[in-house]
């Protein structure tokens, strides 16, 4: 089954604890804290692949979960760091967030994503040792792994599009130029999927090509096989305007798809296009050159026109040229802007930044560090909750909390990790 979006929940690992030991070995005096660091949590890769072709894989399967850290140990035993989880993904994958930010976008085989950071895992308390606290009592949490709804959006990468009216002949033109296998059939809507095939322009070059399931008016509010596909034309460099030679309407033949195309979030009318009038087969020069004269009116003068025959292969070999060729004028137009591009030099980084909000009685306190330093807290520790307020001072928080008129035994909130007595 083809499946070219889906929904799932992302979690990366969470780090491993870290623990509060003491050396009790025999003929060992006053042994001293030897707790051990957690382990990192596993990360979540997306691995693009050619091997794949569908997303169908998430249909069921809606949680991937990285494995968590494991806990340190006694003997200054580091936690065993978790195994990244590798998710292969088909070749022109998207993933976003729900809000529709962008996570990862695979254009190349083998590339690599971490679209979730694994916890790093919580020190033991012989991290901790100083000239001036030698017995530490405290131990951080592992913090946990970065979990998010990802969308997964399967965009096909080909050179050329082709679309059409139902029964305009691209399955038949896809499999004549290509080794590709569509259903094919004298009827509307026998393609229901994309269908990718190569053509091959010379001994050098070759093109993909993509047959785009049949558009109808109307199929941008739903009609039809609705807009759903058109996503596969994004990435495609050119576009193949099929239109049956023998529709009573040419005109209204080519602007009903050129409707659908602009009315996509993204206009593909813009698109670099050639038109090619099929199934000439029977025709005479005469009736052909008639029928391309209907469609000039309706046609840009900057776009193409052919008379093909997917069927016998005529012109074929001209359409597929002019395609090429403005296939590699949008490759070296990409390369170019890239070139162009100047670089973005960024502040730094604002993770020391914090703020106090008074809400129902509580003074919540917000901030990456601040909020990071409590989310590897063990609030059951006394130790752990008293280095809190050591680092909170140092950040001068609490300076800021007595300015703001907290009292003692009120209420501190840090952001989501838990809550704290003043």
């Amino acid at each position: 089954m083809f499946v070219d979006k889906v929904i799932i929940s992302v979690a990366a690992g969470d780090g491993g604890n870290g623990v509060v030991s003491f050396r009790h070995e025999k003929f060992v005096d006053k042994g001293g804290p030897d707790g051990g660091d957690g382990g990192k949590g596993g990360d979540v890769v997306v691995v693009a692949s050619r091997n794949q072709n569908t997303l169908a894989a998430f249909r069921y399967q809606k949680l991937v979960v990285a494995e968590h850290g494991k806990n340190g140990q006694k003997q200054k035993k580091r936690g065993r760091s978790a195994d990244d989880l590798r998710v292969f993904l088909p070749v022109g994958t998207v993933i976003t967030t729900e809000a529709g930010e962008v996570i990862a976008d695979l254009t190349d085989d083998n590339q690599e994503v971490i679209i979730a950071h694994g916890g790093k895992g919580g020190f033991g308390n012989a991290h901790f040792v100083s000239s001036r606290r030698q017995v530490p009592k405290v131990a951080e949490k592992g913090e946990p792994g970065e979990a998010f709804t990802a969308v997964l959006e399967l965009k096909t990468i080909a050179d050329i599009g082709l679309v059409g009216l139902p029964n305009a002949g691209k399955s038949t033109l896809l499999s004549r130029i290509s080794n590709a296998q569509p259903e094919i059939a004298n009827y509307p809507f026998t393609t229901l999927t994309p269908n990718l095939g190569v053509a091959d322009i010379n001994d050098q070059a070759s093109l993909v090509v993509a047959d785009i399931p049949g558009l109808i008016e109307g199929a941008s509010k739903g009609k039809g096989l609705g807009d759903d596909f058109l996503r596969h034309v994004e990435r495609t460099k050119v576009l193949i305007h099929l239109i049956d030679a023998y529709e009573a309407d040419l005109k209204k033949a080519y602007t009903t798809i050129q409707e659908e195309l602009a009315a996509y979030p993204v206009d593909l009318t813009k698109r670099p296009q050639v038109v090619a009038l099929n199934k000439t087969e029977g025709m005479d020069l005469e009736m052909i050159e008639d029928r391309l004269a209907e469609l000039k009116p309706v046609v840009p003068k900057s776009t193409k026109l052919f008379a093909v025959s997917a069927q016998s292969g005529a012109g074929l070999k001209e359409l597929l040229f002019q395609s090429y060729k403005l296939s590699n004028q949008v490759k070296k137009s990409k390369v170019k802007k890239a070139a162009d591009k100047i670089p973005v030099i960024r502040l730094g980084s604002t993770d020391e930044r914090w703020d106090i909000e008074q809400r129902k009685g509580k003074f919540i306190v917000h901030g990456k560090k601040i909020e990071t330093f409590a989310r590897r807290t063990d609030f059951e520790n006394e130790a752990g909750i008293q280095r809190l307020r050591d680092i909170m001072g140092k950040m001068g928080i609490m300076h800021e909390l007595a300015r703001q008129g907290i009292n003692a035994g009120d209420k501190i909130k840090i952001g989501d990790a838990g809550e704290i007595y003043y």
